[in-house]
C-alpha cells in the first residue's frame, strides 16, 4: 500500500489507549506512519484487503503499521519490515467499487516488532510499546524551539502548505510530539524516516530532525534565489515568449496555425528542394539548426529567419530558355525601335555566338548616348526578343558601396546590395540586368559604388560575386549586363575597360519621322483614347513638329509635342466634336502647340561680318555655336566672355597669334591692335564651353571681321589649330554634323584627319551635305569666306616666301 499527501499531524489524544501485544500487521510502502499523525493510505492487496475487513471483529480498532523496506515486495515477511513502527486506530474506511479501499488513520505509539505470530489470513505479530521518556531538561527545549523557529521558516517558503501550519507547530509544547510531527511531514527517503521513528531518545530524534529540516531549508532557500535570479533574468524576450506560446497554443486549439515548428519544417523542406551549391546549402542548414534552438520572440531570430528566406529566394539555378531564333529576335528588335543598327548587330552576333558555344558567358554592353535615343527601352526590348526576364536599377546618384554589395548582417535593417535584390526580383540566373545612368555614380566617404561594379561587370570575376549580406558566392556569369551612359568621361576608366561600349548617336531628321510615324504617334493615341479614324497626323505636320517645336538628339520632346496635338483634338473629342480632325500644316499646329520655338539664326547671325558658325559635342548631342568677334578703341587687349574654358581661351590666343603673324598676308595692317581691343563671344553664356574644336570658327570670325568679309550663312566648321597654320582632327563629328544637319546647314569645313570618321554618319545625312576637308587654315577661309581676303603688296612678298618653304616642306606637311 501507499501513502497519499499528508495533512498536518494533529496533537497526539492524552488518551491512553489500550491494546494487546497481539495486533494484525499492516505493511505500507513507501511512507513511514508517526505517533499523533493522521494520514490517508490506500489498500489494495489481498491480505491487507483481508485486514480491512476483520478490522469489525477485533477486540479494538487498532491495527500495527511497519514501513516496508522494499517496496516492490507484494508479500513482505518480517525480515521485509523496518523493525519499529506505529500502532494506528483506523478513524475511517470506505470501500470502493473496485474492492479496494481507502484507510484514514491516526498514529498513536511506536511499537516494536517482536515476532509473527501467523501469516494467513493476514499478518499478526507479537508487538512491543515503546514508551517516550520524560524530557524537562533545558537543552531539549532549547532543541525544540529551534525546531520550531526552523519548521516556520520552511512552513513560510512552502507557499502550498496551509497557513495554520504555523499555529500548530505552535500549540504543540512536547519536544517529543514537536519532533514526530515535523517528521511526519519532512520531505525525505523513507529510510530517513525510519531512523526517525526508531529513534527514541526525544533529543537525539530532534537532532536528526533539525538535521533533515535544515538540509531542506536550505534547499528551499537555494530554490527561492534560483527563482528570484530567472525572475529578474526573465525580461522582455522572455515574457514575450511565455505570451507567444500561450498564443500558439490558443490558435492550435482554434486550428489556425500549424505553429512555429511546421514553419520550420517547411524551411527545411525548401532547403531540400531547392537544389541549392554545396556551400549555400551548407550554410543554410547551419542557421536552420540555429534557428530551432531560438526563441521565436528573440531579435536573432528574426535576423536568422529573414537571413534564410533570402538565401531560398535568390534563383541559383532557376533559368529561362534563350531565344536563339535570329530571324524571329532581329524582328522583334525592328518592331520595337527603328535604326540603331550597331546594338543590334551585337545582339544577333552574341546569339549566334550562344547558338554555337552553349556555355558562352553574357556580353557586358555599355550604350552611350544622348537623353531620349531609346537607350532605357532597348534593354527592355533586348530581353523580350530574348525570351529573358528584365529588371532594371538606376544608378543615378547612388554613392554608397553597400548599395551594390549590400550591408553585412551584423547591422539593423541589413539587406543585400541591388545586384542581388535585382536577382531576387528577376528570379532566373540569367536575366537581362540594366544599369542605367552608369555615368552618373557618386562616391563619398562611405565607398565608391563604381569600384564594387568592377568586380559585377567583369567576365573573369563575376562568377563568385560575393555580396557582404549572404556572404555565399553568387554566380553573375550567365547575366547580360546593359548600361547605359550619356557621356564615356565620367566613367572611370577601370569600369570603362570592362564594358563594350556601343555608341548611340541622335537621330536625323528622317528617322525621327519614321519614330514618330511608326511608335510615337500609335503609342499616344492609344494612351489619350483615340483611333486614327478621330485625328490624322500627316508627315508634313510631323516635320513642322520636328523642324520648328523640337531641338534635340532624342524624340522625348518630340513625343510630348505630339502628345500635346493628341490632348487638344481629345478635348474637341469630348466636347461633342464627331468629325475626323486632320493635322496638316503650321496653322493646324499653332492651334495646338503655339508660335514654334525654334527658327533657322544661321542666316540671320552671320549676315554681319565677325561672326562664325561652329560645332560643338555635348552630352545630350551635337550643338551648332555662333562665335562672334568684335573691335573696339582700346589698347590692344583681347577679351573673351561666353563661360569659356581655359582650353577655349587658349584656342583664342593662338588664332589671335596666327592673325597677327599673317596679318599682311590678309590684307590687314600689322598696326590692327595698336589702338585697338578685341572682344570674342560667344552667346548662350549660361552654359559652360570648354575644348579646342572652335579653333578654327574663331580664326575664321577673327579675319571676317577685320577684313570686312562676311562668313557664309550656310556654313559650319570644327577643327583645332595650330601657331603653325595647321588643322588637326577632332572627335564627336557624328553628332556635330547631325546637329548642323537639323540646324539647316549646308557646307560643312572638317579636319582632313577625320575624313575616315564620316563612314559613321547615316548615308542620307552625307548626301544632304557638302563637306570640305581641310588640313590647313588657308583652306578654310577659302571654303568659309564669301570672297578670299587679298594681301597687302607686303603681304604678297611674305606669302610666296611661304609657298616656297612650304614647297620644301610637302612631305612633311602630307604626312600630317
Amino acid at each position: 500500500m501507499s501513502e497519499k499527501k499528508n495533512p498536518p499531524s494533529q496533537p497526539r489524544s492524552e488518551e491512553e489507549v489500550v491494546f494487546g501485544d497481539e495486533l494484525p500487521v499492516l505493511p505500507i510502502r513507501n511512507a513511514v506512519l508517526f505517533p499523533g499523525a493522521v494520514a490517508p493510505f490506500d489498500v489494495g492487496r489481498e491480505k491487507s484487503v483481508a485486514l480491512v475487513e476483520d478490522v469489525d471483529n477485533l477486540p479494538g480498532p487498532v491495527i500495527a503499521i511497519f514501513a516496508q523496506r522494499d517496496p516492490s515486495t507484494d508479500d513482505p515477511a518480517a525480515e521485509d519490515l523496518y523493525p519499529v513502527g506505529c500502532a494506528a486506530r483506523v478513524l475511517k474506511a470506505l470501500k470502493h467499487s473496485s474492492g479496494n479501499y481507502s484507510l484514514i488513520l491516526q498514529g498513536l505509539t511506536r511499537i516494536r516488532l517482536e515476532g509473527v505470530v501467523t501469516m494467513s489470513p493476514y499478518m499478526k505479530a507479537k508487538i512491543r510499546r515503546i514508551d517516550e521518556p520524560a524530557t524537562e531538561d533545558v537543552e531539549a527545549e532549547a532543541l525544540a524551539m529551534s525546531l520550531r523557529d526552523i519548521a516556520k521558516q520552511v512552513i513560510q517558503l512552502m507557499p502550498e502548505l496551509p497557513r495554520e501550519a504555523g499555529s500548530l507547530i505552535d500549540s504543540i509544547q512536547a519536544p517529543g510530539a514537536l519532533a514526530d510531527l515535523v517528521a511526519a511531514n519532512l520531505d525525505a527517503p523513507v529510510e530517513d524516516k525510519a531512523q526517525l521513528i526508531e529513534t527514541v531518545d526525544v533529543k537525539e530524534r530532534i537532532r536528526k530532525v533539525l538535521r533533515l529540516l535544515t538540509r531542506q531549508l536550505e534547499i528551499l532557500k537555494m530554490r527561492e534565489r534560483i527563482n528570484s535570479q530567472i525572475k529578474e533574468e526573465m525580461g522582455k524576450n522572455q515574457r514575450e515568449y511565455v505570451l507567444r506560446q500561450q498564443l500558439k497554443a490558443i490558435k492550435e486549439e482554434l486550428g489556425e496555425d500549424d505553429g512555429d515548428q511546421g514553419d520550420l519544417d517547411g524551411l527545411e523542406d525548401r532547403i531540400a528542394k531547392a537544389n541549392l551549391p554545396t556551400e549555400a546549402e551548407t550554410v543554410a542548414k547551419k542557421q536552420l539548426k540555429r534557428l530551432r534552438t531560438m526563441q521565436v520572440g528573440s531579435a536573432e531570430y528574426t535576423v536568422v529567419r529573414t537571413y534564410l528566406d533570402w538565401i531560398l529566394d535568390i534563383p541559383w539555378t532557376q533559368s529561362t530558355t534563350d531565344n536563339l531564333d535570329i530571324s524571329a529576335v532581329r524582328k522583334v528588335l525592328d518592331e520595337d525601335h527603328y535604326g540603331l543598327e550597331k546594338v543590334k548587330k551585337r545582339i544577333l552576333e552574341y546569339l549566334a555566338v550562344r547558338k554555337l558555344k552553349q556555355d558562352k558567358k553574357g556580353p557586358i554592353l555599355c550604350l552611350l548616348g544622348p537623353p531620349g535615343v531609346g537607350k532605357t527601352s532597348l534593354g527592355r526590348s533586348i530581353a523580350r526578343a530574348l525570351g529573358r526576364k528584365f529588371h532594371r536599377v538606376s544608378l543615378g546618384g547612388v554613392h554608397d558601396e553597400a548599395a551594390i554589395r549590400g550591408h553585412r548582417r551584423t547591422y539593423v535593417g541589413a539587406l543585400p546590395g541591388q545586384i542581388i535584390q535585382g536577382m531576387k526580383k528577376a528570379g532566373t540566373v540569367n536575366p537581362v540586368f540594366m544599369m542605367d545612368e552608369v555615368d552618373k555614380i557618386g562616391h563619398d566617404f562611405r565607398g565608391d559604388p563604381s569600384a564594387a561594379l568592377l568586380e559585377v561587370l567583369d567576365p573573369e570575376q563575376n562568377n563568385t560575386f560575393a555580396d557582404h549580406y549572404p556572404e555565399i558566392p553568387y554566380d553573375l556569369s550567365h547575366v547580360m549586363f546593359v548600361a547605359t551612359a550619356n557621356t564615356a568621361d565620367p566613367i572611370p576608366p577601370p569600369l570603362r575597360d570592362r564594358m563594350e561600349i556601343l555608341e548611340i548617336p541622335g537621330y536625323t531628321r528622317r528617322e525621327k519621322l519614321a519614330i514618330a510615324r511608326q511608335h510615337l504617334l500609335p503609342k499616344q493615341l492609344s494612351d489619350h483614347g483615340l483611333t486614327q479614324e478621330q485625328l490624322e497626323i500627316t508627315d508634313r505636320a510631323l516635320e513642322e513638329i520636328i523642324d520648328r517645336y523640337t531641338r534635340e538628339a532624342g524624340v522625348r520632346s518630340l513625343e510630348r509635342q505630339i502628345a500635346s496635338v493628341i490632348r487638344g483634338v481629345a478635348v474637341k473629342v469630348a466636347e461633342g466634336e464627331t468629325q475626323k480632325r486632320r493635322v496638316d500644316n503650321e496653322d493646324d499646329l499653332h492651334e495646338f502647340l503655339g508660335a514654334p520655338k525654334y527658327t533657322s539664326e544661321v542666316a540671320e547671325r552671320t549676315a554681319d561680318t565677325g561672326v562664325a558658325t561652329g560645332l560643338a559635342w555635348t552630352s545630350v548631342g551635337g550643338e551648332i555655336l555662333f562665335i562672334e568677334a568684335t573691335r573696339m578703341y582700346g589698347t590692344g587687349k583681347l577679351q573673351l566672355t561666353g563661360q569659356l574654358g581655359d582650353v577655349m581661351k587658349e584656342s583664342a590666343q593662338a588664332a589671335l597669334s596666327f592673325v597677327r603673324t599673317n596679318a599682311l598676308k590678309y590684307g590687314i595692317p600689322k598696326d590692327f591692335l595698336d589702338k585697338s581691343d578685341l572682344h570674342i563671344h560667344i552667346p548662350a553664356g549660361a552654359m559652360p564651353k570648354d575644348g579646342p574644336s572652335a579653333g578654327v570658327t574663331m580664326f575664321t570670325a577673327l579675319v571676317s571681321l577685320l577684313t570686312g568679309l562676311k562668313v557664309r550663312h550656310d556654313v559650319a566648321m570644327t577643327g583645332e589649330i595650330t601657331l603653325r597654320g595647321r588643322v588637326l582632327p577632332i572627335g564627336g563629328l557624328k553628332e556635330k554634323v547631325l546637329a548642323a544637319h537639323r540646324a539647316g546647314i549646308k557646307r560643312i569645313i572638317v579636319p582632313e584627319r577625320n575624313r575616315a570618321d564620316l563612314e559613321e554618319v547615316p548615308k542620307e545625312v552625307v548626301d544632304e551635305l557638302q563637306f570640305f576637308f581641310v588640313s590647313r587654315m588657308e583652306q578654310v577661309l577659302e571654303a568659309a569666306l564669301e570672297s578670299m581676303p587679298q594681301p597687302t603688296p607686303e603681304g604678297t612678298e611674305e606669302a610666296r616666301d611661304g609657298e616656297k618653304k612650304d614647297a620644301e616642306k610637302q612631305p612633311t606637311a602630307s604626312s600630317n
